[in-house]
């Protein structure tokens, strides 16, 4: 899986939301709230391919989290990703 281009991770109001820029994303109408850890994780994989167990190792590495919950983490926030449509398989 690998982030798609143009959208970025901006910080609004103390929010971090995504926001869809270039010519490729214009139909774009969502607005993508992300907290803190999901944020995290968004910088780390820009330009990267990533798996689930990506994201869960670098889960483990930032925070305080069992590898089971850190797992069922990276993957709800993968799907929430991929519905969002701001993330390639």
């Amino acid at each position: 899986m690998k982030a798609k281009p143009g959208f970025n991770l901006r910080e609004v109001c103390g929010e971090n939301i995504i926001v869809a820029e270039g010519k490729e994303n214009i139909d774009f109408s969502n607005i993508i709230s992300m907290n803190e850890s999901s944020a995290y994780l968004w910088k780390m994989i820009q330009g990267k391919d990533f798996t689930p167990e990506a994201l869960q190792q670098l889960l483990l590495e930032e925070y305080e989290v069992e590898e089971e919950t850190a797992l069922a983490d990276a993957k709800a926030v993968v799907q929430q990703w991929i519905k969002a449509g701001i993330v390639e398989e």
